[in-house]
């Protein structure tokens, strides 16, 4: 039963990044038809469709606006909103797997904040395996062998305020509801980007500008559902561990459907990147068997998922 618990909460997080990919490459091929802004304002309208599938019966539709830590609720609803909003940005003027690569320094991100911030100790591996993750991301860069512009800024702005949100949830607490940590993210989407996108905002049309919009916000929507869902049957390190597939994901839609291939320094750099995540995930599933030896995680009582952000969203 337990290996079945796993084995299923790996699936779903797999199936969530490919998702999650898939909603990228919609994003990417607006890329001049609509102002980002509209785009990710859209992926708030399309994402309150999966509300219903992620409300608890007890759970009242309120909670979508009204938490328990205010303020924290809004520091989520501003970082998503940048998040998305940079990301979109990035993957129209990048090529994918460069962008991606970018937004990969969120867990550098994520370790500063746990150290300057929460004031955590954190190992010598962690910081071996984001030292090399940041390595691998300056090879995909080569600055001063690669021209620098607006799409990388974004791309790391992204990964940065995705780390706020991360933090944001820390200091929140496990007791916060899944439908307020999903209704910060919404609503973020919903008011920062329509404020933006007001000025040159103009009605999609055609068939097809409005399947790539379904796609960008239902289909990332609902992979924040099934990495929810995994979250709350196997342990975090093992639902982590799928999020490198991501990459996989974006080279061969990137080839395939935007026939940009990637460099050799290019993929060198995407497997350090990709290795500094395993390396951590081995860290990680270490110190999960230990604990497991003790009974700890499988005597829990179960608590909320965590909204595990993606770099792109």
């Amino acid at each position: 039963m337990k290996k079945i618990l796993l084995t299923s909460g790996i699936v779903l997080a797999f199936i969530g990044y490919a998702l999650f990919s898939i909603s990228d490459a919609c994003s990417k091929e607006l890329a001049g038809r609509l102002d980002p802004f509209e785009v990710a304002f859209f992926s708030g309208v399309f994402g309150f469709l999966i509300v219903p599938l992620l409300r608890q019966p007890h759970e009242s539709y309120s909670a979508l606006v009204i938490s328990s830590h205010p303020w924290l609720w809004l520091v989520r609803s501003i970082s998503v909103f940048v998040t998305t909003a940079a990301s979109v940005e990035a993957f129209m003027l990048l090529p994918m797997p460069e962008a991606l690569s970018l937004m990969f320094l969120m867990p550098f991100f994520v370790t500063l904040f746990s150290v300057f911030v929460l004031k955590e100790q954190v190992t010598g591996w962690t910081w071996l395996s984001v030292i090399m993750g940041f390595v691998g991301v300056m090879i995909v860069l080569r600055p001063g062998a690669k021209a620098l512009h607006f799409g990388h800024l974004c791309a790391v702005v992204s990964a940065l305020s995705t780390a706020v949100s991360v933090i944001a949830y820390r200091f929140a607490g496990k007791e916060t509801q899944r439908l307020s940590l999903f209704g910060s993210t919404l609503c973020g989407l919903l008011v920062g980007n329509g404020v933006l996108m007001a000025r040159h905002f103009v009605i999609p049309h055609g068939e097809e500008v409005w399947l790539l919009l379904f796609g960008y916000g239902f289909l990332a929507a609902m992979g924040q559902l099934l990495l929810m869902l995994a979250a709350s049957i196997a342990p975090a390190n093992r639902v982590a561990l799928p999020q490198y597939s991501q990459m996989l994901w974006i080279v061969l839609l990137s080839y395939f459907i935007f026939k940009q291939p990637i460099d050799l320094w290019d993929g060198v750099g995407i497997a350090v990147v990709t290795f500094s995540g395993l390396l951590n995930w081995i860290r990680q599933k270490i110190r999960f068997e230990k604990m497991l030896t003790r009974g700890w995680w499988w005597r829990r009582k179960p608590t909320a998922a965590p909204l595990i952000p993606p770099p792109s969203l």
